[in-house]
């Protein structure tokens, strides 16, 4: 078999085999990322309810102490799914600021 041969037989592979199963695996992503974005929607809408209260009673935007506890926690269910606990770390991280954020706002109205 020559090298156009091969050549031939890999992308006829890539036409039959590969792109489909790639379409395949990216309408899954596709699909997790539509709930991810409806999960952080509605925690959201809970965490606003939170900044409300604690506007109302005067409660610091921050909690440092629960912060610190959820990320232990997070940190122990990503090790338990296999997902690198440091990048599950940051990634709440990430949301803990923006709900700090959201609860300054909700305050300072």
């Amino acid at each position: 078999m020559n090298a156009d041969a091969t050549e031939q037989r890999s992308n006829g592979e890539i036409e039959t085999i590969a792109i489909p199963e790639l379409q395949r695996l990216r309408d899954s992503i596709d699909n997790i990322d539509a709930a991810l974005v409806h999960m952080l929607a509605e925690r959201f809408k809970c965490t606003q309810a939170v900044g409300a209260l604690k506007a109302r009673y005067k409660l610091p935007p921050a909690d440092p102490a629960r912060e610190a506890q959820q990320i232990k926690r997070l940190r122990t269910l990503a090790e338990n799914a296999r997902l690198d606990p440091e990048f599950a770390e940051k990634f709440l991280n990430f949301i803990i600021g923006e709900v700090i954020r959201h609860h300054r706002a909700i305050a300072e109205r």
